[in-house]
């Protein structure tokens, strides 16, 4: 079995951070495993309070991990501050795994921020070097390149900066522009779009988490970046289009849209007899 790696922020209330990563790896039949930077007591409408994990803490989990199962892919989620940033950094330059996938988190979906703004230029200068993909979303690629992003022009141009800052894949996500649900992935070379149908829903609790490592799902399982980036968006669409009308604000997605829908199978028999 292929094995995935989540680094991020824990979501009590399930919809994003660690427990969307662990639900989309499962979906994917990837075996999953997380270190926890932070903890978010959230739900669908606000962020009550973040409480953040000791650097050192942090670093030991990474180490349980790679001194015993290893990964085949990476998803590194909410950074609240440096000294987290510095921490996931410096275990990333030690084991140098494979197929690490970084979403610059930034805000939560109600507006409230996950990152100190002050730590931004650390994010840009110890973590996008080290990231095979990033997925910004417009506004947080605006941060990153300090450029204003209107149109697909814009993408692409932001793209290609993003590339020029070290990072091998940059994929802007245009989920926040108008029109269908354009993504721009640039691989130094090529320039790839990937479009959906915008969905008119608001339930769209942690789709950047899901969306991102369900690009490190497809990564594990031995697809090229190019097909990995199109599944991961056939799969976080048909999530959003299912999305689950749970709590008072910006309900979750349906990562488990297709297993409900066929139903587990069940056996009254034990396997082994």
């Amino acid at each position: 079995m292929k094995k995935a790696l989540t680094i991020a922020g824990s979501d009590c209330s399930g919809g994003a951070g660690i427990q969307a990563d662990l639900k989309t790896f499962s979906a994917h039949g990837v075996y999953g495993m997380s270190v926890i930077v932070s903890v978010v007591a959230e739900n669908t409408f606000r962020v009550i309070d973040i409480e953040d994990v000791s650097p050192p803490m942090i670093e030991k989990q990474i180490d349980a991990i790679f001194e015993d199962i290893g990964t085949d892919a990476v998803k590194v989620g909410m950074l609240s501050r440096a000294e987290c940033m510095l921490a996931v950094a410096r275990k990333l330059r030690e084991y140098k795994p494979e197929n690490v996938v970084v979403d610059p988190v930034m805000v939560a979906k109600n507006g409230h921020p996950l990152m100190d703004p002050d730590s931004a230029d650390t994010l840009i200068r110890e973590i996008l070097p080290l990231a095979d993909v990033l997925t910004p979303n417009i506004p947080e690629a605006e941060k990153i390149t300090a450029m204003k992003i209107g149109s697909v022009a814009d993408m692409e141009a932001a793209a290609k900066r993003i590339h020029e800052m070290g990072v091998k894949y940059p994929l802007v996500k245009g989920g926040h522009a108008m029109g269908d649900a354009l993504d721009v992935l640039y691989d130094g070379k090529q320039m790839w779009h990937f479009s959906s149908e915008r969905i008119e829903t608001k339930n769209t609790h942690g789709t950047g988490c899901t969306f991102s490592s369900a690009i490190a799902a497809n990564l594990a399982l031995g697809f090229d970046l190019y097909e990995a980036v199109k599944r991961a968006k056939d799969y976080v669409t048909t999530a959003i289009k299912h999305s689950l009308d749970i709590g008072k604000g910006h309900g979750p997605t349906h990562h488990f849209y297709d297993l409900y829908r066929r139903g587990l199978v069940i056996t009254t028999e034990r396997e082994d007899s």
